[in-house]
Formats: structure tokens, C-alpha cells, sequence
């Protein structure tokens, strides 16, 4: 009666809104204003309208529902408010059940979009992470300010920051910190948090550290940003610190801090370390989720203790694809191909449906000891799986077939790739040529990889050490006077070793850890045991025109005899030393191992930058085949 009185004409209209687990049924009134003197009631019950379609999309299930409601929506008599439209698009772009296609035609259609329409659009754009622009998001921000409908808030900037560190886009991140003070938002908590991530990601540590000391409030993001961005660049003694930081702080880590330190664990392999942030995760009764469980798989692996890696994998209950792959790939690396071909039948049978990164493990498994037919008949079932190879398979059966020794059907395997080779798959076509001493074929394949990278020195390295074991100097020469020119710089052989919860890095010739002269006390006794056991040092494998005896000295300064005289230095048996190396290890180094745990009664463990290589009573684990 009230809205007759005052000149409302007015029909209820039932709409149905489905839930997962229930109907509810609601009503709204469709008004037909006729009074102009009523124009302020008229507004208000828009207001209340618009809050009707905000509160059912709030209780949205699923898209299809969406629609309905955003049909019925422009079906009222209503002016189309910007508010009501951004709920609409809020839930398209930003819910997992959404759909950014559907967002993006929304918000094109809005006249003037208010921030949090904008802020929507470019944070639904960082979420979606297949995307094949993944600049898109960066693109739309700088839109909005071209445009200037309205201005960015601390969210908006914090959303352009993510998608900056997603795309690795320094600049524009760099630009988005000075827009951080033209608005005054610097001492926004988002923000800070955003410019955190961002230069974290980028791996500008020295900047996120800088913003990280600027916090007056730290909240549990920012010390997990900070945390990871040291793990990223194996900066683990760091990222350790700050982890003790934190505990001061009276934060208490959850599992996504716990994942990126002991992901920088497994990258320096700091097995002792890691045991004890394991212990760190049970103590504290950190929820171990299925991330957490699969970094702790993958840690314990690539630190060398693949038997922790497996209890932690069994004790397991519930398993991903993921969680599959981590295992089999740390199987395969520690030279237990069987065991791991067995766990990918497993997965199979469980139902668990493998993707790309399973066969990349399973690839590579073949590839490290030579299994041409497992691996063809892995190829294979890819294909059926509908699984599309990806560059890092097509380098996994170049690698396999090289190391197999078939090189005529690696290099009409590389022709007839269906997508370009890359940078990677070139060079593991020629270093397969160099070591089948097929010598027809590497300068051809030489001349694609320099055309197509000519500023990177690990192609002039391979080259150079071509010529130079085949004693051609003069070639070996010209190719470093080129890496002169271009002012390139080669990659120098590390070596660490975990002593006590400290990682200890050495390089070539190393002079400047503390404890050297003990050190050099032990090379020297190395060298004693190593000559009587009659090895006769493999002085080919150093690759530079000089005599026999710098090239023997130059053998014993190799950053991993440095590391593993350190681990003699620093402990007794039967504590096992672990070495994780940046390079391949190279012929002499692997033998020499060898009879160091035999002479010295230890086990040594070494990862490189294939495998891992454990060295008991003068045998390698690897079968001499790396």
C-alpha cells in the first residue's frame, strides 16, 4: 500500500539462487517509478537493490549462477551502477570458479570503472599464471592511469607490484615504487609488502632487504618474502638468520616460510640444516600440508639422504602428482633407476595422473644410464597420454641419445623438432658430439649455438676445451681471445659442504676461507696417499697449454678436493661428507675421490650439476657413467 500511495507500480519476480548443498529462494521487487517527486526513494531503493545483488553474489556458486543474476540485473529498471558491476566482475575475475574472459568483456563495457573495478581486473589477470601474456595485468594498470578514472589505492599498487614480480618486470616494478610516493602509500602495510615480494622475486635482494629493514611492522608475509628471496639465490646462511630473526620477533613461521627455507636447504645441500627444521616443523606442530611434505622429500633428495626422502614420501597420506614426481625424480638422480621406473608403475596404478614434470624425471632417469628403449617407450606414452613434449623432454631424449652414443639420431632428432631447439638442447648436441669424438659435426653445431647466443661463455668454454684436448692452441686461443672481446665472464667451479649449520662455499685456488693452511695440510696429505695408490693424474682433462706439473697442481686447487679436505678437516667418520658442486665433476676429481674413501675409510657424497655421485670403499655409485 505504502509504495501505491506514492505513485510505485511494483511486481514481486521470484529468482532461484542454486548453492552447492542447498536452493535458496529468494524475492526482489521490480519498481516502475512514476512520481518525480519521489526521486530520493526512487535512489534509495536502487541502493537496496544493488545491495540484494551484491549479498547473492556473495553467495555464488559457480559462473552459470553468476550469469543468471547478471541477467536479471540488466533486466531492472535501474540505472547501471558502476558498484553493481564491479561485484559482478569481482567474482568472474578473482573467484576459482570465475572466468577473466567474461571479466574482461564486463569491465570493457564499464563507462567509467571506479578503482575497485580496476583493482579486480589486474589482480584476476596475476592469478591466472597459464596465461600467455602474463604482462597483461601491468598493460591494464598503466591503462587506468593513462586513462585517469580514478586513481590507485594501496590495493591497486600492491596487485601492479605482484604482477610485476610474476613477469620479472624490473622496470615497471622500479616505476611503480615512485608511484608508491607520488600517492603517499609508502607507508601502506600492502604496499610495502608488494615492493618486498616484488624486488625479492626479481632477485634485487639488496633493494627487498633495504625495504625489509624500512618496515616499522613486519607481518608474517613480509618475513616469508624475505626468507625466499635469499633461498631463490642460495643465500641459505642468510635466509637461516633471518628465520632465527623471526623466531625473536615472537612470529611463529607457518608452512609456506617453512617451504622456501628448506627449498634453499635442497639447493645447497644442507642436510643438517634441513634434519633440523624438520625437527623445527614437529616440535612446533606446523601443519604439514602437502607443499610442505613434498619440499621435505625434495630436500631430503638433493641433499644426498635418499633414504630420509623415501620415509618421508611413505609416511605420506596423501600424494599429488607433485609429490610423485619429486620422488621418482630423486630416485633417478641418485642412480636408483629401477626404483624409480617401479615408483612411476605405482603412480600409475594409484590413478594418479602424471604431467609434464613426471617425465621429465622419468626422461632423465633413462637418460643417466642409458636406457635408449625405456626411454623411447616413455616417449611414446606421452603421446598417448595426450601429453605435448615441452623443451626440457626434447632435451631429455637429445641427452639420452648423445650419451648413448648415438649422435647421427640426436642430431635428426634436434632437425626435426617440431619447435625450435633452444640454447640448451644445441649444447647438449654438441658436448655429445665432443665426447663421441665426432668431430664431423661439432663445428656445425658450434656455428647454430654461437649465431644463436653469441655472448654466452659456456659455449666458447666448450669449445675452447674441444681444441685445446685435441692440443689445437692456437684454435683454443682464438676462441678466448673472442670471449675477451665480447667481455665475458666464465662461470668459476664452486663447491659447499655443511659443517656444524654453516655452509662453506670454496671456488678454484681458493685463498681466503680462514682455516687454508689446515686445509692445505690436508690436500698435501691427499696428494701422499693418492700418488702411492698409483694413480697417475689425468693432466688432459686441464685444458690449458702448460706443463705437465702446473697442470698437476692445477688439478688438486679443484673447488670440490678443496671442500671434501675441509669435511676430512672438520669431522670423523662415520659422519658422511657431502659436497654439492655448480659444475660437472670432472675425470681426475671422480677418481681421486674414489680412492679417498678408500684410504681415508669415509663416505663421500657428491652432487654436481647432473648427479649425485657416493663414493664408498673406492667405487662410485654413478658405475663411472655421468
Amino acid at each position: 500500500m505504502l509504495f501505491k500511495s506514492i505513485g510505485f507500480k511494483y511486481r514481486r519476480r521470484c529468482f532461484l539462487v542454486v548453492s552447492p548443498s542447498s536452493f535458496a529462494i529468494g524475492t526482489f521487487t521490480r519498481f516502475t517509478y512514476s512520481d518525480s517527486s519521489n526521486a530520493y526513494l526512487f535512489y534509495t531503493q536502487q541502493c537496496q537493490f544493488e545491495e540484494q545483488i551484491a549479498s547473492l553474489i556473495q553467495k555464488c556458486p559457480d559462473m552459470r549462477t553468476l550469469r543468471l543474476i547478471h541477467a536479471r540485473f540488466l533486466r531492472s529498471p535501474f540505472n547501471f551502477s558502476c558498484y553493481a558491476l564491479s561485484k559482478v566482475l569481482g567474482f568472474s575475475a578473482l573467484s576459482p570458479s570465475g572466468n577473466i574472459d567474461y571479466a574482461r568483456r564486463l569491465f570493457d563495457q564499464i563507462p567509467n570503472p571506479n578503482v575497485f573495478a580496476w583493482n579486480s581486473i589486474i589482480r584476476g589477470y596475476s592469478q591466472v599464471r597459464d596465461t600467455s601474456n602474463p604482462r597483461e595485468p601491468i598493460s591494464i594498470y598503466k591503462k587506468m592511469l593513462r586513462l585517469g578514472f580514478a586513481y590507485p589505492n594501496s590495493y591497486t599498487l600492491s596487485f601492479a607490484l605482484k604482477a610485476c614480480a610474476i613477469a620479472a618486470a624490473l622496470i615497471e616494478g622500479k616505476q611503480i615504487h615512485g608511484q608508491v610516493y607520488k600517492y603517499g602509500l609508502d607507508s601502506s602495510l600492502f604496499v610495502q609488502s608488494g615492493l618486498l615480494n616484488f624486488y625479492a622475486k626479481c632477485e634485487e635482494i639488496e633493494i627487498s632487504k633495504s625495504v625489509f629493514d624500512e618496515m616499522p611492522r613486519k607481518n608474517h608475509v613480509a618475513w616469508s618474502a624475505m626468507i625466499t628471496g635469499y633461498s631463490r639465490i642460495g643465500m641459505v646462511n642468510e635466509a637461516l638468520d633471518l628465520f632465527r630473526e623471526m623466531q625473536q620477533a615472537g612470529i611463529v613461521p607457518d608452512e609456506i616460510t617453512m617451504v622456501s627455507i628448506i627449498s634453499a636447504c635442497a639447493r645447497t645441500g644442507a642436510l643438517d640444516l634441513g634434519t633440523w627444521l624438520h625437527k623445527f616443523i614437529d616440535r612446533n606442530n606446523i601443519k604439514v600440508d602437502l607443499k610442505l611434505s613434498t619440499a621435505l622429500v625434495d630436500m631430503y633428495a638433493k641433499c644426498g639422504s635418499i633414504n630420509k626422502a623415501k620415509k618421508v614420501f611413505d609416511e605420506m597420506s596423501k600424494r599429488d602428482t607433485m609429490a610423485w614426481s619429486s620422488m621418482i625424480a630423486g630416485l633417478a638422480i641418485h642412480g636408483l633407476v629401477e626404483e624409480a621406473l617401479d615408483l612411476y608403475s605405482r603412480m600409475n596404478e594409484t590413478n594418479v595422473i602424471p604431467n609434464h614434470v613426471t617425465f621429465v624425471g622419468v626422461l632423465s632417469a633413462c637418460a643417466l644410464h642409458g636406457l635408449v628403449s625405456e626411454g623411447r617407450r616413455f616417449w611414446s606414452s606421452m603421446h598417448v597420454l595426450g601429453i605435448v613434449p615441452v623443451m626440457e623432454h626434447y632435451g631429455c631424449m637429445v641427452d639420452l641419445l648423445c650419451r648413448a652414443g648415438l649422435i647421427e639420431e640426436a642430431h635428426g632428432f634436434v632437425e626435426a623438432m617440431p619447435i625450435s631447439p633452444n640454447l640448451v638442447v644445441w649444447r647438449t648436441l654438441l658436448v655429445g658430439c665432443i665426447n663421441a669424438k665426432r668431430f664431423d659435426k661439432t663445428d656445425a653445431v658450434a656455428a647454430i649455438l654461437l649465431e644463436l647466443d653469441p655472448v654466452n661463455a659456456e659455449n666458447y668454454v666448450l669449445l675452447s676445451n674441444m681444441y685445446a684436448s685435441r692440443c689445437q692452441w692456437e684454435k683454443a686461443s682464438q676462441i678466448r681471445k673472442q670471449m675477451k672481446n665480447y667481455k665475458l665472464k666464465v662461470v668459476p667451479g664452486l663447491s659447499s659442504i655443511e659443517i656444524d649449520g654453516m655452509v662453506h662455499e670454496f671456488s678454484v685456488g681458493d685463498e681466503s676461507h680462514p682455516e687454508m693452511r689446515e686445509i692445505r695440510g690436508v690436500l698435501k696429505e691427499i696428494a701422499e696417499r693418492v700418488r702411492l695408490s698409483g694413480h697417475k693424474p689425468m693432466t688432459l682433462s686441464v685444458l690449458h697449454d702448460v706443463g705437465d706439473e702446473e697442470k698437476e697442481i692445477a688439478l688438486c686447487e679443484h673447488s670440490e678436493r678443496l671442500a671434501i679436505a675441509f669435511g676430512l678437516l672438520k669431522t670423523k667418520a662415520p659422519v658422511v661428507i657431502r659436497v654439492v658442486k655448480n659444475l660437472r665433476v670432472c675425470g681426475d676429481c671422480h677418481q681421486v675421490t674414489k680412492i679417498i674413501s678408500q684410504t681415508f675409510e669415509r663416505e663421500i657424497v657428491v652432487r654436481d650439476r647432473v648427479r649425485f655421485h657416493r663414493f664408498i670403499d673406492g667405487s662410485c655409485s654413478c658405475r663411472n657413467f655421468w
